[in-house]
């Protein structure tokens, strides 16, 4: 774990990995916890250094808005839910999420082992929408990044993530949750004809029978098969933009 200054306070960020190109890892909403850690481990071992901030830094520490009930039970994962979450996200404005953003690079450029300048983003949850928007505001920075379970891509807002991606250029990986009420087939299908209009490098699916969180092995929306072959397609997507 290290510290990183910002305006305003400092953030948690657990770091992972020896040397090679560098990747930004952006937790869902439940938070930085031991199950990011170990999907930032897991992603190093391919031959990269992963940095996953606290991106909830504002509200308190990440042990302070750490779950502290098990989130395999449904019902304590739905208190958990509705305990502050909606609201930790909401404050979290694209103009906020850009200026951390660039925080979050510097830092990762600056750690030990990084390779070279393109870095990948990863995100889950909410997490992935932020990742479509760093894309867009450092696009010659951001080679690829992965979205996974993520919703509200698609919104009727002015500053809906949507109207980001004619500024990406970042090859998009895009691994939809089924029967997800936050990512509709309608707003899929808008997603992927806004990435072909844009003449963006994407591969985007919807995994069978994966729910919201599927890759949350801490959480009762985990599913192995969906969790699976998320890494598989998230390893080949970094090794292909990242490692040329």
């Amino acid at each position: 774990m290290i510290e990183i200054s910002l305006p305003g306070g400092s953030a948690e960020a657990y770091t992972s990995g020896g040397s090679g190109p560098g990747v930004l890892l952006y937790q869902d909403v439940i938070g930085l916890r031991p199950q990011i850690e170990r999907m930032a481990d897991r992603i190093a071992s391919w031959g990269y250094v992963v940095l996953a901030p606290h991106i909830f830094w504002r509200d308190g520490s990440a042990a302070d808005l750490a779950p502290t009930v098990d989130l395999r039970d449904p019902n304590s994962r739905a208190a958990f839910f509705s305990s502050g979450v909606a609201e930790r996200m909401a404050g979290l404005t694209p103009e906020i999420l850009r200026a951390d953003g660039e925080v979050w690079l510097e830092t990762l450029h600056g750690l030990p082992g990084v390779t070279g300048t393109a870095v990948g983003v990863t995100g889950y949850c909410f997490g992935g929408r932020i990742a479509l928007r760093l894309a867009a505001h450092r696009p010659d920075e951001v080679a690829a990044i992965g979205l996974f379970h993520t919703g509200g891509i698609v919104t009727d807002d002015t500053d809906s993530p949507l109207t980001e991606v004619p500024r990406i250029r970042a090859a998009v990986l895009a691994g939809h949750a089924d029967n997800d009420g936050s990512n509709t087939p309608e707003q899929i299908a808008v997603f992927d004809s806004a990435l072909e209009a844009a003449g963006i490098d994407h591969r985007t699916a919807v995994y069978p029978d994966a729910p919201h969180g599927y890759t949350m092995a801490d959480t009762a929306s985990y599913q192995e098969a969906g969790a699976e072959r998320h890494y598989r397609e998230l390893r080949e997507l970094f090794d292909r933009t990242l490692k040329r």
